[in-house]
């Protein structure tokens, strides 16, 4: 999750305001289990280190929990998040997000096996979008489940990632979710309709929740828990509270 897309400025929709949002708290809510079916496989596309975990670390949870093989794609290292800072260079950072992602996924009950970190350029995935349709293409199966960003989340990575893993879902015959993450921070609560014609909630209980909140204390660079990061962070406090909640949404 790095704030480089038009429509993110500004401390955005406060979380109060969601939790008051008729159309938000219309959408079914599910099990997991209900939104995984048969599936033998589930692969998330993260543009970032900390996507993954913001959008569907309790989703992650459960499909391990039901014997699912989970695979995070981490399709470039978040190196950009700050972009000339003196003591958090792009070299630095590239290397801190990768050992942040290994303890996030720690936390979830995973470890390096479930990651692959194709260390495409963090604001330029676009560029790069056929070479990343390639790799999920070889990657997915039929009956697979591939979970991405959603495609018009605000951020240019974020769409990218998304269009890539929607196109390679249909060629692979893989179905295709969506996770919005920077969409909590423009949309509007008070419109009269979600923004989603197919969209549920998935339950978290209460462990699944106490995980998925170590593994987003984990990107410390993201949080600013970290020395000589003199400027705001990624992940302030009131965008993490967008992400405590005991649900994810998922658009179909």
């Amino acid at each position: 999750m790095d704030a480089v897309a038009v429509r993110i400025e500004g401390r955005g929709t406060p979380e109060s305001a969601w939790q008051g949002c008729a159309w938000l708290s219309a959408l079914p809510l599910v099990e997991a289990a209900t939104v995984l079916r048969d599936a033998r496989c589930l692969v998330v596309v993260s543009p970032h280190p900390d996507d993954e975990v913001l959008g569907c670390g309790g989703l992650m949870q459960a499909a391990l929990a039901q014997g699912c093989i989970v695979h995070v794609v981490s399709v470039s290292d978040g190196e950009a998040c700050y972009p000339d800072h003196p003591t958090w260079p792009a070299a630095r950072l590239r290397d801190a997000r990768r050992r942040e992602l290994a303890s996030a996924m720690q936390a979830l009950g995973m470890d390096a096996t479930h990651v692959t970190a194709l260390g495409l350029p963090d604001g330029g995935i676009a560029a790069h979008e056929t070479e990343l349709v390639s790799h999920l293409v070889a990657r997915l199966s039929p009956g697979a489940v591939v979970v991405a960003p959603w495609v018009h989340d605000a951020h240019p990575d974020h769409e990218a990632a998304g269009r890539a893993a929607r196109e390679a879902a249909a060629r692979a015959g893989a179905r295709f979710l969506q996770y919005p993450v920077w969409a909590w921070h423009w949309l509007d609560p008070a419109a009269s309709a979600a923004p989603w014609p197919k969209a549920q909630r998935i339950v978290l209980d209460a462990d699944a929740q106490a995980r998925k909140q170590r593994a987003m204390a984990a990107f410390a660079t993201q949080t600013g828990e970290v020395a000589g990061l003199d400027c705001d962070p990624v992940l302030p406090a009131h965008v993490l509270a967008r992400f405590r909640r005991p649900f994810e949404v998922l658009i179909g």
